[in-house]
């Protein structure tokens, strides 16, 4: 599998397969050890050892704790990645902060309003493209801010179809 993992702005693509771990194509020794049934892990990184606090704020959303540091991070798959680029996400985050159109088209169907929570993998928007339907899903959790567009809008390449509101301290 591989994952496209942002820790505070620091992109890198995580593959796990079965001889190893590589970032960024380099193979690291690591081994991870949950201690007890808590959000504490023992990670053993290239020889080097951190305890790390992991709490989960949301699909592919977490907050870490290591070294006296806090960092944000979010991890999506490589599917999930290219989708967000599609989508016209932020680069290197799996918390958009719009959705844009991944290709000129019409809108067919909104499926939220502005206000609503979604859940990652929620349907967003059905634009036809090329006679094809295409549902634009959520990558991840959040609130809608503002629908810029509405069933019958013909809509180009990146335009903005809806935003999302940013999370506080962001």
């Amino acid at each position: 599998m591989k994952y496209q993992v942002d820790v505070d702005g620091a992109v890198r693509l995580v593959e796990i397969k079965r001889d190893g771990v590589t970032i960024d194509g380099t193979l690291v020794d690591v081994d991870v050890v949950a201690v007890g049934a808590t959000d504490r892990f023992s990670v053993l990184l290239d020889g080097r050892s951190h305890a790390v606090v992991a709490q989960r704020r949301g699909p592919g959303d977490w907050r870490l704790q290591a070294g006296g540091h806090e960092y944000s991070a979010s991890v999506v798959d490589e599917a999930a990645a290219r989708a967000l680029a599609l989508s016209g996400g932020v680069a290197g985050s799996a918390r958009a902060r719009a959705l844009k159109a991944p290709m000129p088209g019409l809108v067919v169907k909104v499926e939220v309003g502005p206000g609503d929570l979604v859940e990652a993998g929620q349907g967003l928007v059905i634009v036809e493209a090329m006679k094809m339907e295409n549902e634009l899903k959520a990558l991840t959790g959040g609130r809608v801010a503002r629908v810029a567009v509405q069933a019958g809008d013909a809509v180009e390449k990146d335009q903005v179809l809806m935003e999302f509101e940013q999370e506080s301290g962001e």
